[in-house]
Parts: C-alpha cells; sequence; structure tokens
C-alpha cells in the first residue's frame, strides 16, 4: 500500500496491526506454523543487539526481542535504561524482528526450538493465544504488579487461568472522534445513549453547515466502513458478557442480537443522510481533514488518527474529542478499546527472576514514565495511577476517562481469533445503502465459517 507522505510513522505502525485485524492478512491468526522437516535454527532477527550496559559489568543480562517499529524500540530502550537505572547489575541486549507475519513465523519457530530471548515484546490477545502460552511463556499470576494492571487488558494476556504478561505501550480508543468547536457553537452535549447520537446528528442536519457524520469509502480506505461494528462492541458484551467464548465456540451470530446493531447503526446512518455527500470517494485523510475543518463533525475511527490530525492541523486538534461508541442504554456507557501489546517471559529464560521483575517495573508508574519520557503516549497507558503529559491531547484524556471509571472492553479482535476478510467490503455495501444491515450480517456470519475451520476451533 503505498502511503501518503503526511501520514506519520504512528499511522504506519497501527496500520499494521488494523489491517491484521480487519483480515487483510498482514498479521493474522492464520500464520502457518514451521513444517515439522523444517530446520531447528530460529530466524535471524535483521538488526544487530543493542545493549544497554556492558555485559560483562553486569551480573545478569536479559536478553529482549521486540519488533522493529520506531516507536518499539524506543519505548523497550526506555523501560531497559530506567531499569538498569535501578539495577545496575541487569543489563539488557534489545534484539529486533520484522513485523507481520514474518515476525509472528520468528517468534513461533523461536518459542518451539528453545531459542527464545529471555523476554520479548508480542502483541494480546488472539494472537497470543496462538503461542500456546501454557506450554511455552512463564505465568505472572501470582505476581504482586498483576494488582496494577487495569482489569479489562487482563483478558488479552490470560490463558486457562493464568496471566502471562503486562502492557507495553499505551491503548487506543475505537470509537468516534468529534469536533467540540461545532458541539460548543450548536450546544450539543456529548451522548450517552443512541438515541442521544440521533438527536444530535439531526440537531446538526437541521443547522446545515456540516454533515453529521463521515464516512470514508474510496478503496484502499474501506477499512474505514467498519467502525460501527468493531467499535459497538462494547456495547455487545455489556448485554451478552461472554458473547466472545459463544463467538468463538459456533453459539453467537451476528446476524441476531446484540451483535446485529452493529449493522443496524451503520444503515441507520445512510437512511437518515448522515453521511457527508461523496463519501464513497472520500479517503480516510479526506476524513480526517474535514473533521478537523468542521466539513464533518463526528468521525468513527480509532485514536492513533489523532497524531496524524496533530501534524497536519495543529490548530484544530486541540478542538477533537472522543467519546465510546454509544448504546441503547446511558446507564451502562463505556467505549471498546484496542489493547497495547504485551512483554512476556519465555519458559526456556534462566533469568526468570529478573524477568519477573522487569515485567514488574513495566506494569508501575515509574515503567510507564519512562515511557512517556521516551514516546509521546498515543493513548492511555493501562497501568491503574498512570498519568499523563499535560500536554497530552484532550482525545487522548477523554479515552482515559472510560479506562479510569472502569468502562471500557478490549475490542473482540482481543477475545476471539475470528475475523473474516470480507467485512469491510460488506459494510461499505450497508454504509452506501445497496443491502440491509440484517442480509450483510447473515453473509458475514457465512464469511467467517472457513477461517474457524482452518483454526480448528470447536463447534464448526
Amino acid at each position: 500500500m503505498r502511503l501518503n507522505s503526511k501520514r506519520s510513522a504512528v499511522f504506519l505502525v497501527v496500520m499494521t496491526l488494523l489491517i491484521a485485524a480487519c483480515g487483510d492478512g498482514g498479521t493474522s491468526d492464520t500464520t502457518a506454523a514451521p513444517d515439522e522437516g523444517a530446520s531447528t535454527t530460529a530466524p535471524a532477527a535483521t538488526e544487530a543487539p543493542a545493549t544497554t550496559a556492558a555485559p560483562s559489568e553486569a551480573a545478569v543480562t536479559l536478553t529482549f526481542l521486540v519488533d522493529d517499529t520506531q516507536n518499539t524500540i524506543d519505548t523497550a530502550t526506555a523501560l531497559a535504561d530506567a531499569f538498569t537505572a535501578q539495577n545496575p547489575d541487569v543489563a539488557f541486549e534489545i534484539e529486533t524482528r520484522p513485523g507481520g507475519g514474518e515476525g509472528d513465523n520468528i517468534v513461533k519457530t523461536r518459542l518451539a526450538t528453545g531459542e527464545m530471548t529471555d523476554i520479548f515484546w508480542y502483541n494480546s490477545g488472539s494472537l497470543f493465544q496462538a503461542l500456546n502460552p501454557t506450554e511455552s511463556l512463564v505465568p505472572i499470576t501470582d505476581q504482586a504488579y498483576v494488582e496494577n494492571i487495569v482489569d479489562a487488558f487482563l483478558p488479552t494476556v490470560t490463558a486457562n487461568g493464568d496471566v502471562y504478561g503486562v502492557p507495553a505501550g499505551t491503548a487506543l480508543g475505537g470509537g468516534v472522534l468529534y469536533n467540540k468547536a461545532i458541539y460548543e457553537e450548536l450546544g450539543l452535549s456529548v451522548p450517552t445513549s443512541w438515541e442521544e447520537f440521533a438527536a444530535n446528528n439531526q440537531a446538526i442536519l437541521d443547522a446545515g453547515s456540516a454533515a453529521p457524520v463521515g464516512q470514508t469509502y474510496m478503496a484502499p480506505d474501506t477499512w474505514t466502513s467498519q467502525l460501527f461494528i468493531l467499535a459497538d462492541y462494547y456495547n455487545v458484551q455489556v448485554q451478552d458478557p461472554d458473547w466472545a467464548e459463544k463467538y468463538t465456540n459456533n453459539q453467537a451470530k451476528y446476524v441476531d442480537q446484540p451483535a446485529l446493531s452493529g449493522f443496524q447503526r451503520l444503515q441507520e446512518g445512510f437512511e437518515s443522510g448522515w453521511y457527508q455527500e461523496g463519501f464513497g470517494s472520500a479517503t480516510f485523510d479526506d476524513g480526517l481533514n474535514m473533521l478537523a475543518t468542521g466539513e464533518i463533525v463526528h468521525y468513527p475511527m480509532l485514536s492513533f488518527a489523532l497524531s496524524t490530525i496533530a501534524e497536519n492541523h495543529p490548530d484544530a486538534i486541540q478542538d477533537i474529542g472522543y467519546f465510546g461508541q454509544p448504546g441503547d442504554d446511558a446507564a451502562t456507557n463505556g467505549s471498546t478499546i484496542w489493547m497495547p501489546a504485551g512483554i512476556y517471559i519465555a519458559g526456556t529464560s534462566e533469568n526468570q527472576d529478573v524477568a519477573k521483575e522487569f515485567l514488574g517495573f513495566v506494569a508501575s508508574i515509574e515503567g510507564t514514565d519512562a515511557q512517556t519520557a521516551a514516546v509521546a503516549p498515543q493513548g492511555p497507558y493501562m497501568i491503574d495511577g498512570s498519568s499523563l503529559p499535560a500536554d497530552t491531547l484532550p482525545a487522548v484524556l477523554d479515552i482515559q476517562a472510560y479506562i479510569d471509571g472502569g468502562n471500557v472492553s478490549p475490542a473482540l479482535e482481543f477475545l476471539s481469533p475470528i475475523k473474516g476478510p470480507n467485512l469491510e467490503f460488506l459494510t461499505v455495501e450497508v454504509g452506501s445503502g445497496l443491502t440491509t444491515a440484517e442480509e450483510a450480517a447473515a453473509l458475514y456470519d457465512e464469511d467467517v465459517i472457513a477461517q474457524a475451520q482452518q483454526l480448528g476451533l470447536p463447534g464448526w
């Protein structure tokens, strides 16, 4: 995919994750395991290890494998340096690997052959589950610092009742970015129910100066059409806390409520005239520009987009806010969250006690402060009591408020490995009025069958 030069490096990082979430094959839960007859030598990393202190001067050297994105390298290095400053007898050798499917294979191969580093940075959620954590990783369930981790993150690094990882980096909100200046001009309040959201959109239509909701369906940005469905997962799990497990076991469907509501919300937007003129030929960049300039008031999106708005519209970024996609009941209002990666300990590590201490540092306020000093937060930390710097973007603080209130849920992709490849095309059809919510949901339920069978999931 060719990217506009205006887009920030953060866009590249998160797009890799989002493309994986959208079933586009970049990073996937269906990555094939190495052939049984393949060499048992783990694939080489692409960069020479970086050492934070001379190993000969340290009692222990922890080896640390991370992906090769600059944000990850900077964050991991900052954490290692800060830990070594407190523990001079501990040094780190940081090694990088590529992302995507190649990186997945490196992680899986090293774990399978016993050649994994002491600790490593890797996805949480369904990709973590694919590592067979109960056999390959060290549980940290009995460590006191697990209590520091925000409850919503724990299911994404838990297997068979044991916790295996701590959050690395920040979470992202998946909901609605909105123009606060127009809200103030029209006297609108942040909606806490879908009825209130619809009423706000009608007020915007009546004012006639902007489109209520931005949609951007121009290829290759068709992935943006999925947000009304993906961001609705918090509302699904509020009504059925076991929905993700049922869905994974072929016991729940999108064609039925509560999951059908996301498709219906997308259809309602088209039928109510909420979307801007020419949305079928609009791009992701168009959506961000229109939001910043007030041509649209709402844009369903992940909060990683804030960095691009800040770069291209620095004077407008303070007027961009965030709210979770509202559901039917204002009393249960919350937000879907895209969780950060985790840091894990390999079962073959000979330095497990020191590794556990390092994970404890990562899961502390000192750890989040070290990360903030190295990389500007793109979302809230998943550590209780952590704080964000004074110059944090307003929308990030909005997301933090949902986390502080405990009103969040991981996105479905962190709880289930099932994600069909054609969702974005079905949502474009619904958002364009070409098919109904019910028809698209039924087609999507069929779309996921092949993947579930390929993964060998029970009940499929």
